[in-house]
């Protein structure tokens, strides 16, 4: 059974960015600070917009050659039947799309009709280390993106597995995976401590402000810096309860 949080709960994700909820994360011990995370060959296509979160409704696909079975030019419609899929994960989602061609992203799985639909089925977004098309069309949906590259054409691009473990950016994702991403990149929020992060963001933002503080403050000194950094060096030592 698929973890969830409350939607207040995910609202609280919805305002906080990537970065100050990963280093919220880190507070609590539970994975190495190089993991968790995408790395930078995948980008935020629409980067002004708010972040996204959602539960992880995952496929693999290719573009480089068409199915075994099929040689149509449009057989990237074919399986409807991940559609199902889709919905038994629950709302909201990210569709994490692994194309698993080398390289991967020579043809655009989601353009602007496969975002509509997707929206349609209760999708925020979508993460690929493929490429998507389309993107003045998309924009105005809202309907988030974050891939590595964009492309012209949709070439044979086909699902042909799905609800499975993939990886993108080096990022490992499971079905159901709590995903966020903004500007910055894309994450997942282990659902151990997804209730204590933001308490554990506000905490972090007010260690930052009093080294802001302290900067603006006539009384700046090194001593005066080096123990505030002290002190944050021991709320990332000591876990929260």
């Amino acid at each position: 059974m698929i973890r969830t949080l409350r939607p207040a709960q995910l609202d609280q994700f919805r305002r906080l960015s990537t970065c100050i909820v990963a280093s919220a994360i880190e507070i609590f011990h539970l994975r190495l600070p190089n993991t968790g995370f995408a790395d930078s060959s995948i980008r935020s296509i629409f980067a002004d917009q708010p972040s996204m979160i959602g539960y992880a409704a995952t496929a693999r696909m290719r573009s480089s050659h068409p199915r075994m079975e099929s040689s149509k030019s449009y057989d990237y419609y074919d399986r409807t039947d991940w559609w199902n899929d889709i919905l038994s994960i629950p709302a909201p989602r990210v569709v994490v799309i692994e194309d698993v061609d080398d390289p991967p992203g020579l043809g655009a799985f989601v353009g602007e009709v496969h975002a509509n639909i997707l929206l349609a089925l209760g999708c925020a977004g979508i993460v690929t280390n493929g490429a998507v098309r389309d993107l003045q069309d998309i924009r105005p949906t809202e309907f988030q993106m974050f891939a590595g590259n964009v492309a012209v054409s949709h070439a044979y691009a086909h699902v042909f597995d799905f609800g499975c473990k993939v990886e993108v950016g080096g990022l490992q994702i499971q079905p159901g995976d709590l995903v966020h991403g903004d500007c910055h990149g894309v994450q997942t929020i282990p659902f151990e401590i997804a209730d204590k992060v933001p308490a554990a963001v506000r905490e972090i933002r007010q260690r930052r402000h009093q080294l802001i503080a302290l900067r603006r403050s006539a009384d700046f000194s090194l001593e005066r810096l080096r123990q505030v950094i002290r002190d944050t060096a021991l709320l990332l030592q000591e876990s929260p309860k």
